[in-house]
């Protein structure tokens, strides 16, 4: 344009290029009232928001465990793996109360009396009805707004759970995780079973043929501290490994947590809080705990790999 001249913008519109469809997509399910998040159709995990209740799969599971075969919500299952495989397993007939991914505390305490958020007795996560969806070329995420209520009544903490996909890269696909718990009432508390057991993100795989679980911390002193675990097994019909490696954000309080692990029910995780404490939840003050699940084809991985994901993680992930 000529020095001097005034000149006007112009906008072409082209007919007949319809917009390219989003490749990381969240969505309602119709038929089961859950939430999916699929890349470009193909399912990456199930967001269960919807209370189930157990219904005839309670013939399924041995009469001892029934009493933990309660209506449930707030977890992941299924997870899939690359090739659309099912790696989570709920309603076990061992545990019916183990539900694919989930994040609860055996010993969940009010005002003195004991519940148990891990295998749903007198305490419960329950659906708020307040969910966002967000969805794109990078990836989809589900945020989602929970109460947990004693006796299935009363309010005692808020809780918000951010589920994040990322588009599947060469190396496998990310999924980060974060949790925020705060105090609606006075005098909750939260600790692992004899509080150094398990307690924290569990997770509870489908049966497989074959497991492999490498579990690390770095020693105390060193800085920075590195921990990861990573469950290396062949599900359901497939001849091909998959893994799953667990990392957890540095900024969780009493990080690193401790891995436990019961590899003969195909169950894992990083713990919270540390071994012989209780953590109080307070009004006003959340808890936040973020986690990092990488899910690929292969082997057990190279220790330099699994520094490099989590390095990754601890400079570019969360939430």
């Amino acid at each position: 344009m000529p020095p001097g001249k005034k000149g006007r913008r112009v906008f072409v519109l082209v007919w007949g290029q319809p917009a390219a469809p989003e490749v990381m997509v969240a969505r309602k399910d119709e038929e089961s009232g859950q939430f999916v998040i699929a890349e470009s159709g193909k399912p990456i995990l199930r967001y269960v928001y919807k209370t189930l209740e157990p219904g005839e799969l309670l013939a399924a599971v041995r009469p001892g465990s029934r009493k933990y075969a309660r209506a449930r919500s707030n977890y992941i299952h299924p997870l899939h793996g690359p090739d659309g495989e099912i790696l989570t397993k709920d309603w076990a007939e061992d545990h019916p109360h183990h539900r694919g991914v989930y994040w609860a505390w055996p010993e969940t305490i009010y005002r003195g009396e004991v519940g148990d958020l891990h295998a749903l007795q007198r305490v419960f996560a329950r659906p708020t009805g307040k969910i966002r969806l967000t969805q794109g070329s990078v990836y989809a995420q589900i945020e989602a707004e929970n109460q947990w209520l004693w006796e299935d009544r009363e309010p005692i903490v808020h809780e918000s759970a951010t589920i994040r996909a990322h588009a599947s890269g060469r190396r496998g696909r990310c999924i980060d995780l974060k949790f925020v718990f705060t105090a609606l009432q006075d005098g909750v508390t939260i600790a692992r079973r004899g509080t150094d057991k398990y307690g924290g993100l569990n997770i509870r795989l489908s049966t497989t043929t074959r497991q492999e679980l490498v579990l690390h911390n770095d020693p105390v002193q060193q800085i920075p501290r590195r921990g990861w675990a990573d469950f290396v097994a062949t599900f359901g019909e497939r001849s091909d490994p998959t893994g799953i490696l667990v990392l957890q954000r540095q900024s969780n309080p009493n990080y690193p947590g401790d891995w436990i692990k019961y590899p003969e029910i195909q169950w894992f995780q990083p713990t919270f809080p540390a071994a012989g404490s209780r953590h109080a939840l307070k009004k006003g003050s959340p808890l936040v705990l973020q986690y990092r699940l990488w899910i690929r084809r292969g082997e057990v991985a190279s220790e330099e790999c699994y520094v490099d994901q989590w390095r990754a993680y601890q400079q570019f992930g969360g939430l």
